[in-house]
């Protein structure tokens, strides 16, 4: 359908509201008064990010009839001769987002319902533990589970050296074993290496984890050192996840023919949003990979997140950011008009019921929000000769 043939359902504008702690927000109007929200963003990148938002709408969305988001993903890809990367995916995804929320809403139903309905009622989510730099996870630990969260995730390591020594490999081995007895056997832990480690330290390391049992080790190295994983995978019984800085379908091809990851953790504000994440998750199903999407974001991307869990018969487990450590400032809960869909009982969420993405965003405090000035880099961490050590 073409923009003649949309009467009144066409994209007339668009706002974008960069916030704190660290998250950008695009509100889609339509003629007809709908309104769709998206979050695209990269975390420390955010003006590169809605500068990329703007070309895409101002170039070809904008006049255009909302209802056909395959076409219009494939334009914004295709569309241009160089593709992917954090930035224009990012971008995409946002935009995707918010298309899908105004889909829902005009339709009168969640975009799990419109991606052919429900594979669960709810899903487990994790709590973060212990910082950038990891510390008092053990009391953190047990702090999380009366609060009846069922599932962690920890960071391994601070910076390591590309070769360093027993006593790092020690304190990560000791930092979860303390975890594993502050919380028992029922409770999962997952342990993020968050790239911060290379392939001379993977094993090592991996080996002194095994004991604790964690849930799976995230992003063991670098994406750029994928071919890795298969040696990793065949030297360790802990599941490998990665995924956080892989942005398409194509960027997936490999790690799932190499039979090396157990779980893969796209981001709906990254990875192309919903159309993307939908077919990457199918991709993943067929290859016996279970998803736990990425998501230390704000309310747009968890509820994007949620709704792709719904229709997933692999999702495994979500990521939230409610009192991450990023959130200093502002939370997830501060931007919605009704922050009860996010209640967690017994560690897991219900999936929300209605139309679009099931939130409403407080559009009064966000716009009181986005006043203040917001310009958040995650920091650049070094070794102690001086040298760049990987954040």
């Amino acid at each position: 359908m073409t923009a003649d043939d949309a009467g009144g359902n066409r994209i007339v504008d668009y706002e974008l509201f960069e916030v704190p702690p660290r998250w950008l927000f695009l509100r889609l109007e339509t003629a007809d008064g709908t309104v769709g929200w998206g979050e695209p963003v990269v975390e420390g990148r955010a003006h590169t990010v809605r500068a990329g938002v703007e070309e895409l709408l101002d170039s070809y969305l904008i006049g255009e009839n909302p209802e056909n988001i395959q076409d219009h993903w494939q334009a914004m890809y295709r569309g241009g001769f160089y593709r992917g990367g954090p930035v224009l995916m990012s971008a995409i995804a946002g935009i995707d987002q918010a298309l899908w929320d105004i889909k829902g809403k005009q339709l009168g139903a969640p975009v799990h319902q419109l991606l052919g309905g429900q594979a669960r009622d709810r899903i487990r989510v994790y709590q973060w533990i212990g910082g950038d730099e990891p510390s008092d996870v053990a009391s953190a630990a047990r702090e999380q589970v009366d609060a009846g969260f069922t599932a962690l995730k920890m960071n391994a390591t601070p910076e390591i050296e590309r070769v360093d020594n027993p006593a790092m490999v020690e304190a990560a081995a000791t930092r979860l074993r303390e975890v594993r007895e502050a919380v028992g056997p029922e409770v999962d832990i997952g342990v993020d290496f968050h790239g911060r480690v290379t392939k001379p330290m993977v094993k090592r390391l991996a080996s002194a984890l095994e004991p604790h049992e964690p849930m799976f080790i995230e992003e063991p190295v670098l994406p750029e050192h994928n071919d890795a994983l298969p040696a990793l995978a065949a030297h360790t019984d802990i599941p490998i996840a990665t995924g956080e800085r892989m942005y398409s379908r194509w960027d997936y091809k490999e790690v799932f023919e190499d039979g090396a990851v157990d779980v893969i953790q796209p981001d709906l504000s990254h990875a192309g949003g919903i159309t993307e994440v939908y077919k990457i998750a199918s991709m993943a199903e067929a290859y016996d990979v279970a998803m736990a999407p990425h998501c230390p974001l704000g309310p747009v991307a968890l509820a994007s997140c949620v709704q792709v869990d719904a229709c997933s018969p692999n999702a495994l487990i979500q990521e939230q950011s409610i009192d991450i450590h990023y959130n200093e400032t502002t939370d997830v809960l501060d931007y919605l008009a009704d922050p009860s869909v996010f209640d967690y009982e017994d560690g897991f969420v219900t999936v929300p019921t209605d139309p679009g993405l099931g939130i409403d965003i407080d559009e009064a405090f966000l716009r009181e929000q986005s006043q203040q000035d917001v310009d958040w880099h995650n920091p650049v961490w070094r070794h102690d000769d001086g040298s760049v050590a990987e954040w």
